[in-house]
């Protein structure tokens, strides 16, 4: 199958594009530079170019904080651009697997957010990547739209690797307890995503993320342990950390969905990411 990947350069991207060619797909890999999704023209020239069967589209806008300073930029991506790669998609037939965010929801559950839950998010970011599967679901009638939570993985700055970096620099670190999400390792999320562009019937929104749940203090407990670096963990709230943008204080996913695609638990995506970082 002929797949194209948008945001090719980024983390999920690379992964995609990887997973992609592992299986014997025909894969088109667009980063940032060779295709500017914010460009409707462009993306549509592109698309009736390579005449996928399939679009991934992994370009987006992904600072949480930038984005409360910056809506413009943040919506131009997020939800302008995931229009203009949806429609072009349409227009050639395709298929298009659009990336999402737990972010779209406010966090005040407890237990796990499903498909069909109403949506609130509590930022610019999440408010963007929602206008983003609004405008993608209204484009293209043939489209997954998979929300996933806290993404790490090879290629872009991530928490796994800001733990391990300050791990080695100080004794102790003081990591938020009260957000909890299903960190998920772009590898394991990047083979699922296509097995959704195989299988076109398994339209409309899946959540997809790592198994499991944790607090960012857990998970930064869990590196160190892996890792092996002897760094103390001690517990923090987000009041004592102020960010620009709120972040979901509960925003683990689950589904609603007959037959789900399930991710391996977090502690294993975690596992692999460091086997990986070794041998690179």
């Amino acid at each position: 199958m002929k797949l194209l990947v948008t945001g090719a350069g980024g983390m999920l991207g690379r992964a995609v594009v990887d997973a992609a060619a592992r299986l014997g797909h025909d894969v088109v890999a667009a980063t940032r530079a060779e295709l500017d999704v914010t460009d409707a023209g462009a993306t549509r020239r592109a698309l009736l170019a390579a005449r996928p069967r399939a679009v991934v589209n992994c370009a987006a806008y992904t600072d949480v904080d930038g984005a409360e300073g910056d809506r413009r930029a943040a919506a131009a991506v997020n939800a302008e651009g995931a229009g203009h790669v949806a429609a072009a998609a349409a227009a050639v037939g395709a298929l298009i697997v659009h990336v999402s965010t737990d972010y779209v929801f406010d966090g005040s559950k407890r237990e796990p957010w499903l498909e069909s839950d109403p949506v609130a998010p509590l930022g610019v970011y999440g408010e963007t990547k929602l206008a983003g599967e609004r405008a993608v679901a209204e484009a293209n009638p043939a489209h997954a739209i998979v929300r996933t939570a806290w993404l790490f993985g090879a290629g872009a700055k991530n928490f796994v690797d800001t733990m391990l970096a300050l791990g080695t620099q100080r004794d102790e670190i003081s990591v938020v307890t009260d957000q909890i999400g299903c960190p998920t390792w772009t590898g394991h999320l990047a083979s699922a995503l296509v097995d959704l562009a195989e299988h076109p019937q398994e339209t409309g929104i899946h959540h997809i993320a790592g198994a499991g749940q944790c607090s960012w203090n857990e998970l930064a407990l869990e590196i160190f342990e892996r890792a092996g670096i002897d760094c103390r963990v001690l517990p923090a709230t987000s009041e004592q950390f102020p960010r620009p943008a709120r972040r979901p204080a509960y925003s683990v996913l689950g589904s609603e969905r007959r037959d789900p695609l399930v991710l391996p638990a977090w502690q294993d995506g975690l596992a692999q990411y460091l086997a990986t970082r070794v041998t690179a």
